[in-house]
Parts: structure tokens; C-alpha cells; sequence
């Protein structure tokens, strides 16, 4: 079907692979010289797959990368030129300190045995690092570990992240401390903190005991109890989705964030990857992909969030560029492969759960929106960009059908004000009405497929230098970075 790279399982070489279909669904295949065949499932479903892969949209990446030739990808990330895609989203690890020891967690200093905690001097540095990348500087920012709260300065940290002028700053957590303490929730709020990007496996207690080791969901809903108190009201609940633990409560969890939308404002489901060695019987077993998650929702919401409801993250490039064109200057552009991830808003009213393709010809508005902005027949910045709106609000009836769209909300001005800012308070009122639902499958050593690695929009940040794209990052170079600025626990305590 189509060739691209990989890595090997053993021994991290970079060797060639397949995406071929097979009986319905996509499979990678790859062989090393030395440890022979790899197989794994890519998509299950290759309806699902071609589907998204005809949003494909080419970024230009940065035009001041820290590697100013292309590198040996993936093992000399940086970024260099072959990266096609800037950075949407920054991590930084703040701290491997963890107060759980979850067996699904790829970063935990009691396992380790040395202590990561870059300096504020350090984290200084790293911002500085992401807000120069041009054309475009980084937008968002999420400090991870570890527990990020973990750290006492932790609200300090925000408040930098706020002074160096990111337009979305938000932590990974697990929910304890915030469980625990009203006045960190406030204290975080006033630093600049927008979103609590929260871990949340289910609305039970079964899954927190298998993949947390005890029952943390009491916890969960204290910390958004919190969040909700002080008026921290952008909570994201981050689903680590495994067969046989939590898949089966996947319309469940959309329910809950349904039922508490003053406050959590979206789902972000991510599909376990695996760490470390795993037969192929197992991977097979337990792999869930994008399109089995999609398949979940229809199923366990009773049709009434369906696959087609969902389209990969490049599909609102288009968006950017009629900001672009209107603003005459660079904006961030989500050129992210197509297999990476996938969303859809939902809009909800008392009890009702509408995704905006039911009331919103999405595929039609947004061609028309790309057509706007390659339009040339408009000169000068401030007519055309009159023109160019002028023409979106003449158009918008033949795209929105309101006999079908929630009558709490000016769905037609909502999204001209969207197109017409980009950012801001027009964005800030569409989320205020709607509820995201996403995912995205972040990749191992054994569904590693190096085009997409060269398109990742998702990057960490490093105390050496470096902005490396997630999946590269947590499979090949974590451990590297983290003995290089790290001390031993027995000198850290």
C-alpha cells in the first residue's frame, strides 16, 4: 500500500516498513537484518484510515531549527529541516517525582533511581527556546513529569510560562494535590494557568485499580470539585484507554464530561502505547487504535456520536490559512499527520449531546473557507479581509441547517467571530458552549512510523537545546536527557 520507516524493537536501527491492508484493517510491517519480522496493527479499520489520510496537508516547520541540516532522524531530533510541522504544543517535564507509581507510566523517579527537576533557570531558558521558533512562535504550553505539582514552585513556574506570553498553559496531573487543596487551585488560576489536563480512567473504581493500583476516583472528582470552586473551569479528562479495563466505558466517560461541562470542557482519550518488550500475540490482543475508539464511542453512545462525526486534526488547516490570508501574518498551522489524532466538538444542551456535523456541512464550509483564502482577486489588507468575511456570512446558510442546531447559542456568529479573530476571546466563547472530544495514539517501537514522527505538532522541550517531537522523546531519547540533568535520589534527598 504504501512504504515509509521505522525503528527496530531490538535494537532502535532505522530499517524500512510497509503499511499494507489486511483483511479490513491496516497493518505495519518491518524487518530487521538481525531480529527479524515485526508485524503490529496500524488501523483496524482501513475504511477509517483512507478516510483520514485524504486530509494530508504539507507544513513548512520551522524556518530557525536548532539542527540547521537535516539529521538522522529519528535519533538526532532537534528539530532539523526535515521537520514539516512547528510546535503546536510544548511539553516540559517539570519533575519525574510521582506521588502514585501507576504501572501504566513511562516517567517515575522511584523507579529510575536519580531525581529529574530542571532549575527555573533551565525552564527559563527552554520557553525562551519555544516562543524564538519562527515563523510562529510555540502557542501552548503543558508541564508534565512525573506530577508536576510535585513541585513547590510550581505556581512560580506558571506564572514565567505566563510572562513569556503563551496563549494556553496547562499541567498534567494526576488530581491528588488539587484534590487536596482549594488554594492551589486558586493560587494555580491566578498564575495564568488555563487548562487541568486531568487523568481519568473511568467512572468507576475498577480501572484506577488496575491501571493506578488503587480506586482514585474519589480523587478525580474532588480535584474537578475544586477546580469548579475556584473557578478553574477548563478541566481536560485524559483517558489512558486499555482493552479489558476501561474500553467499555468509553460513552460512560463522555457522559460524565457531558454532565459537567461547566467545568470540564473536553475528553482527550489516548489509546495505550506499550513500553518495553511485548509479544506479537499480546500487541494484537491489546492494541486499540483510533478506529476501534471511534467505533467504541458509536456503539456505547447509541449512534449518537458516530465515526463520521470525527476528522483527523489536519482538517482544519484550512481555517489557518483564511487567518493567515486575512491577517497577512503566519499562524499556526495543525499540518500534524492524519493518523495521529482525530477530534469533534459537541454541543450541550440540558441533556442533548450534538456534534456540530449534525447541524454543520463541516466538509463543505471548510472547502469554501479554503477557497477564501487562496482567493487573489481581493487587494489590500483591510478590503480583502472585509471581502473575505463579507462573502463567509453571504455563504454561511448553505452550510448550517439551524432547524437542526441548538438553540442556546448564535451558532452562525459564534463561528464568523472564530474565523474572523483566531484567537482569543472569539475561541474562549466557542469552548464555553461546546465540549471537545479527541484522541490521539501516540506510537512505541512497534507502530513507530517515522513520516509521522516528521509531522508531529506535539514536542518537548530539553535542558540540552533541543525540541524533540512526543513519540521520539518517551521511545528513544527520555532516558538519555534525563541521566544527562539528573542526580541519584540518595544525593537528591
Amino acid at each position: 500500500m504504501k512504504s515509509t520507516k521505522s525503528l527496530c524493537p531490538e535494537c532502535l536501527e532505522v530499517i524500512d516498513a510497509s503499511i499494507v491492508e489486511e483483511n479490513g484493517k491496516i497493518v505495519l510491517e518491518k524487518k530487521c537484518n538481525k531480529h527479524g519480522i515485526f508485524r503490529d496493527i496500524y488501523w483496524s479499520s482501513a475504511a477509517h484510515f483512507k478516510r483520514f489520510e485524504k486530509y494530508l496537508h504539507n507544513g513548512d516547520g520551522v524556518t530557525n531549527p536548532q539542527f540547521p541540516t537535516d539529521g538522522n532522524c529519528p535519533h538526532s531530533c532537534g528539530l532539523c529541516p526535515s521537520h514539516k510541522t512547528t510546535t503546536i504544543l510544548a511539553n516540559i517535564d517539570v519533575t519525574n517525582r510521582c506521588n502514585l507509581s501507576c504501572p501504566v507510566c513511562f516517567a517515575n523517579a522511584s523507579s529510575s533511581g536519580y531525581l529529574y527537576e530542571p532549575s527555573m533557570e533551565q525552564l527559563r531558558d527552554m520557553m525562551c527556546r519555544l516562543r524564538d521558533e519562527k515563523p510562529v512562535p510555540c502557542p501552548a504550553i503543558q508541564f508534565a513529569g512525573g506530577e508536576p505539582t510535585m513541585r513547590e514552585d510550581i505556581v512560580n513556574i506558571i506564572r514565567m510560562a505566563t510572562e513569556f506570553g503563551f496563549i494556553q498553559i496547562q499541567i498534567a496531573t494526576n488530581g491528588i494535590k488539587l484534590a487536596k487543596s482549594r488554594e492551589l487551585c486558586r493560587d494555580l488560576l491566578k498564575a495564568g494557568l488555563h487548562t487541568v489536563y486531568l487523568q481519568f480512567d473511568g467512572v468507576t473504581g475498577e480501572p484506577y485499580k488496575i491501571n493506578r493500583g488503587y480506586n482514585a476516583l474519589p480523587l478525580k472528582l474532588k480535584a474537578i470539585e475544586n477546580c469548579r470552586a475556584e473557578g478553574l473551569n477548563s478541566v481536560c479528562l485524559v483517558p489512558t484507554l486499555a482493552k479489558g479495563v476501561n474500553d467499555h466505558q468509553v460513552g460512560d466517560i463522555i457522559r460524565f464530561a457531558a454532565g459537567n461541562v461547566d467545568t470540564v470542557k473536553g475528553v482527550n482519550f489516548q489509546p495505550i502505547s506499550f513500553a518495553g518488550r511485548i509479544n506479537k500475540k499480546e500487541r494484537f490482543e491489546k492494541r486499540i487504535t483510533l478506529s476501534d475508539l471511534i467505533d467504541l464511542i458509536g456503539e456505547q453512545t447509541g449512534g449518537n456520536i458516530e465515526a463520521d462525526d470525527f476528522y483527523p486534526v489536519p482538517f482544519i488547516v484550512p481555517i489557518s490559512h483564511f487567518i493567515n490570508a486575512n491577517e497577512l501574518t503566519p499562524n499556526v498551522e495543525f499540518t500534524v499527520h492524519p493518523h495521529c489524532g482525530t477530534g469533534t466538538y459537541l454541543y450541550v444542551e440540558n441533556d442533548r449531546m450534538i456534534p456540530i456535523t449534525r447541524f454543520i456541512d463541516v466538509e463543505g464550509l471548510i472547502e469554501h473557507v479554503q477557497e477564501l483564502a487562496n482567493s487573489d482577486k481581493w487587494m489590500g489588507r483591510s478590503i480583502s479581509k472585509i471581502k473575505r468575511i463579507g462573502s463567509l456570512v453571504s455563504a454561511l446558510p448553505k452550510y448550517v441547517d439551524l432547524s437542526k442546531a441548538p438553540k442556546s447559542v448564535d451558532v452562525k456568529k459564534l463561528f464568523i467571530d472564530v474565523l474572523r479573530e483566531g484567537t482569543g476571546d472569539s475561541v474562549k466563547e466557542f469552548h464555553r458552549h461546546t465540549l471537545f472530544l479527541g484522541a490521539m495514539h501516540f506510537m512505541d517501537l512497534y507502530n513507530m512510523d517515522i513520516e509521522r514522527i516528521q509531522r508531529c505538532g506535539v514536542h518537548y522541550a530539553t535542558p540540552d537545546g533541543r525540541i524533540i517531537p512526543f513519540c521520539t522523546y518517551n521511545t528513544i531519547h527520555r532516558a538519555e536527557v534525563e541521566r544527562k540533568f539528573s542526580m541519584p535520589l540518595i544525593r537528591a534527598r
